[in-house]
Parts: C-alpha cells; structure tokens; sequence
C-alpha cells in the first residue's frame, strides 16, 4: 500500500513539475517581446500553482482508479503506460499549440482552436511550412521526454495484488476516503465558486497573467465554449438593465443632422480591410505606412471617433454588414440558425432593386462565412476558386489583394444592372506578410503600406470610370492588429478608420461622433432615405436622435467601452478593470455590463428579434 501511495504522488508531483517546466518554457519564449524579471516568473508559478494542482488531479485520476481496481486485480502495466503515452502527447501538443498560437491570439489556448480544423489550409495560411515543421519536431521531442518521465512511474508495485482480504479491505478504504479529497481538490475547494481561469490572474501585466494560465485547464474548460455557443450574460434585472441602456440604441429615426450624399440611390463598394485598424494610419502617429487612406480621410467624410466592435474578421464582418454586436465568446457568423435572421445591408439593398456580390481571395467556407454571406441577401461571390491557380497561389491566404482588386474594377467597368452593391474583404495584410511590395523595412508595416497602395490604385482608376459619379466607396477594416505594445488595454487598438469616398459624397467633412462600425448600416441606409427600423443595434450617427454617443467592444472574455468621458476595459476571467482613462470608470462598466446582458439575450432569444 505504501509504495503504491508513494508511486501515486510521484505521479502527481511530476505533472506539476512539468507544469511550471511548461510555463518558464512559455515565457522564456516570449523574452524578446515582454519585459519580466525572476520574480515575475515566482508570482507567475505561484499564482498559478491552483490550476496546475486542480489539472494534475485530472491526469492522476484515473491512476488513481485503476490503483484501486489493482488492489483486487491483476491489471497489464501496457494499459497506464498506453495512458501516459496519450498524456504525453496531449500536454506536449497544448504546450506547443498555446506558445505558438499566443503570438497570434494573445489569449491562452482554448477549444476555439478546434473550429479551424474544419478548414486546415486556411488556419495554415498564417506560417511558413518550416515553420509548422519545426512545431512538429519539438511536439515529438517533448511528448518523448514526458512519456519517458511518466513510464518510470509506472512500477510493478502498482500491479500486485495483495495477499490479505483484510490488507485489501483496508487500502481499499483507504483509497475511498481520499475520493472526496481530489475530488475538493479538482473543484478548487468547498467555495460556491470552482477552479476557473481568473483566479490565476494577479497583475495589470496581462502577459503575466496569461503565463499563470495552465493551457491544458483552460482548454478543459473551453470545451463547449468555442465560436458557437452561446453565453447569457445576466448582471441585472431587466428593469435595471433596461434603465442602463435606455436610449442607447435609438429608435429608428431618418431626420439628419448632414446630408453626407448628394444622391439617394447611389452604387456602393465596400472595401473590408483586413486588420488595418488606426495604429497604422496617422491617427497612430505612423502617417508613412498608409499614405493614401490619411489623404482620403482629409478629401471625404471620415468618421474621425470609430471603433471596431471586435478582434476577428468573423465577428468584424458581421457588426458591419448586419450592425449586429460581437461578443466576447461567440461568434454569430458560426450559427447559421441565427446569422440567417440577421438583417444587413445587402437583404436591404436587395428590396430596392440592387445587384449584391461579395468578393474574397481566401477559402469561403473559413468559419461559415459562404453561409451567412448568402443567408444575409449576396446573390453572387467571388472567391479564390474563381481565379486561376497562379492568382490562388500568388499568397499564403490565396489570392492577393491587388489581384482581386483589380478583378473588382474589371467588373464594375462591365456592370449592366443600374444599381448595385459589391463588398471585398481582403486578406495580405495577416500573417505571413507576405506581400510583393518591399517599401518598409518592419514586414508588418509594410504589409499595410502594400494594402494602403492596392486602395490608392483602385480608387485612380476607379475615378477615370463613368461609374465614380454615382459611386460610394466605404473603407473601413475588420479590426484592429496587436502590435507594438498595443493591445485592449489602449484605446487606439480598437480605434478604425471610417472613410466614405466617390462622386456620389456631397463635400469633404469629419464627422466626431464616437461610433462603432456596426453603425455603418443605420447610417448609410439613413442617407438613402430608407428604413432601416431591422438593425436594433446599429446607430444612425448623423441622425437627430443619436445623443448618446458611445462605443463597445468585446475582446475574447473581455470587453470595453468608450465614450467622450474615456473608456474602460474589463476581463471577464479576471473580473476586474485592466485598463481606465478619464473618471468615469465605474459607471462605463456598469454600462458595459449592461451591454452585454442587452446584447446576449437579444441572441439567445428563440427567435432573434430585434427589439428596442
């Protein structure tokens, strides 16, 4: 009994070491990005030290069982070594997966990983083949090293029967007495409150906290947690919330404050820019990297106070298109059954007698997006299998930007119908950066400089077309980039450019209303003096009763809101504020939350509808 008990807490011990191994390794990783010092890697293993002992429990529990069944049977050693070899080779795959995907998502890993599986060429698109290579090698490096720590646990010891009923009788109740142990132990403890994510989280460092994070608990804990499903938020009641939120989404109201067009039907383009949020413009201080877009912004109505409603291309797309808000988990466009009652500016300019295309170089069906695209009133798409294998190949996510512009204007030149609506989301400026262009030393920068010319070229030779008279182009991105320091906790990260350009724009001006992108549809719509009552949470900017401006964002279990008093930023994980500017913080979160709950149960209503 005593060498099993022992051999059972050689177990468990050597999982936690290899824990806090797992989360020096994380970190030593990311020495060239993040300042940390000796004492940040104590607090990050002692603050985390909960969910390690919690997950290691996990692994130790079917030992544990398989100790008790061993007390009165014979079992073959090659069953616990075949399970340490899975063990092995998951915690070296969440190892490496959660090192290499930070750099990309700044978010520990979780289940959301899982739903790139469906389309594996897309979720490559972002690295290099030596680059996955050498992930694979280090995967089977660790997964070696650990199978080969664990099968020196697993001794003969464990397997032998004991020869007394009454020495089995008693390990045996042993053993049934501490069940009640681990199992206080994987809960976290006899608190209303179980092991959960935020209680690793100890600094205003996000990084640190992130590093405390096991990947494997957290990846546990995602699980029926990824894109599609979905959360109900409940903070208030709903009188509370409902006096939270009074007037912040405005009734349907067409009496403008500007008239932005000279005309009411004009033909539209909407160019979705991959991640080019205001860092990479003038309104970042970096006025070298898109040239073009900081002359457009002073020649046509820009939207000076716009941010972007979420992190990713999914959830962008649909809070522009439908004026529908992102939320911290899920993802709207990866539920068919509720993205399809959507409304959005295509089903919209359908019923007055548009022709609607969408174009993207990339693979379609990445994260449902053929779905909802034609759920939500696209009669035509244009997509990478559209195009030769040469223009598929021209970039890592397919094909590149300049190409699919210039196939854009190619048929815009030939368009035949007297009113329509083509929308193109690009895709070059993502990881790899890889671009044709070589005009910036920084691959990032350049990337967007490479956006920044495809857009100025499309646009002067757009102009030479008879079709610029009647023509609204608006250019806004999906989201913004973290880079360079920034990330959730500034404001600038979520800050967007909102440009609206062509023949069809009366005069050049600013508008300084704060404002979110999902607020393009009301506004637009409103400008065409037509009714635009479906989109609940989109706003009319220029609209008489748009007095209460403000902005929301959800980041991944996070979200933040700004208006002109500042902005706060709130971690769901955490619950707590991780960033403030200007003296009203208290009563943003409040809002925020509030948003949230507002938001949330309008989608998990059982029939999504829109309501004020």
């Amino acid at each position: 009994m005593k060498k099993r008990l022992l051999h059972l807490l050689s177990i468990y011990v050597l999982t936690l070491l290899v824990f806090a191994l797992a989360k020096m390794a994380f970190m030593l990783c990311y020495l060239d990005t993040q300042t940390f010092s000796f004492t940040d890697i104590i607090d990050v293993l002692f603050h985390g030290a909960s969910l390690d002992l919690s997950t290691a429990l996990y692994i130790l529990s079917l030992p544990f069982l398989m100790t008790i069944a061993a007390v009165w049977m014979k079992w073959p050693r090659w069953i616990l070594k075949g399970y340490f070899a899975i063990i092995a080779c998951a915690l070296s795959l969440a190892f490496v997966a959660d090192t290499s995907l930070y750099d990309f998502w700044h978010f520990k890993l979780d289940a959301s990983c899982l739903q790139y599986l469906e389309t594996p060429t897309e979720a490559m698109a972002s690295v290099t083949t030596g680059y996955l290579a050498v992930r694979v090698v280090v995967f089977l490096l660790v997964a070696v090293a650990l199978y080969l720590l664990y099968a020196k646990c697993v001794s003969t010891s464990l397997f032998e029967r004991s020869r007394h009923l009454s020495h089995r009788m008693l390990e045996t109740g042993l053993y049934v007495l501490l069940i009640p142990f681990i199992v206080i132990g994987i809960r976290g403890g006899l608190d209303e409150s179980t092991t959960n994510i935020g209680q690793a989280y100890f600094s205003s460092n996000q990084f640190l906290n992130h590093s405390a994070v096991n990947p494997v608990f957290s990846f546990l804990s995602s699980i029926g947690k990824s894109g599609d499903y979905i959360v109900s938020y409940d903070y208030f009641s709903d009188e509370e919330c409902r006096q939270l939120t009074d007037g912040l989404f405005p009734a349907s109201d067409d009496e403008l404050t500007d008239t932005l067009l000279h005309t009411t039907r004009p033909n539209i383009v909407i160019l979705i820019m991959e991640s080019c949020g205001g860092q990479f413009t003038a309104m970042g201080g970096h006025p070298e990297i898109t040239p073009r877009l900081n002359q457009l912004s002073e020649e046509s109505v820009s939207f000076s106070e716009c941010y972007a409603n979420s992190w990713r291309t999914d959830k962008g797309v649909v809070s522009i298109l439908s004026g529908y808000p992102a939320f911290p988990i899920t993802s709207v466009m990866k539920i068919p059954e509720k993205s399809r009652k959507l409304p959005s500016i295509a089903s919209s300019l359908r019923q007055l007698g548009y022709a609607t295309c969408f174009y993207y170089g990339g693979d379609i069906n990445f994260t449902n997006m053929r779905s909802y695209v034609m759920g939500t009133g696209y009669e035509q798409l244009k997509w990478k299998a559209d195009y030769s294998r040469e223009a598929q190949q021209s970039a890592q996510w397919g094909v590149r930007d300049d190409l699919m512009l210039a196939s854009l204007l190619d048929d815009i030149k030939s368009e035949q119908h007297e009113h329509w609506m083509k929308t193109l989301l690009t895709l070059s400026s993502h990881e790899p950066w890889d671009v044709p262009t070589h005009e910036l030393d920084d691959p990032v920068y350049n990337a967007f400089n490479y956006l920044d010319r495809c857009i100025g070229q499309f646009l002067d030779s757009l102009r030479q077309t008879p079709a610029w008279q009647n023509l609204l182009v608006v250019i806004l991105p999906d989201h913004g980039y973290r880079y360079q320091g920034i990330n959730e906790t500034t404001r600038l990260y979520n800050h967007i450019p909102l440009i609206w350009t062509g023949g069809a724009v009366s005069t050049p001006r600013r508008i300084h209303a704060v404002c979110n992108q999902s607020d393009l549809a009301a506004t637009l719509l409103a400008q065409m003096q037509t009714d635009h009552s479906a989109f609940t949470f989109s706003r009319n900017v220029v609209g008489r009763n748009y007095v209460r401006p403000f902005a929301f964002h959800t980041f991944n279990n996070g979200m933040t809101v700004i208006d002109s008093t500042g902005f706060v930023a709130y971690d769901l994980d955490a619950e707590k504020t991780i960033a403030t500017e200007g003296p009203n913080a208290q009563r943003q979160l409040q809002q925020a939350r509030a948003l949230l709950q507002l938001t949330s149960h309008d989608l998990i209503s059982e029939d999504s509808s829109h309501r004020r």
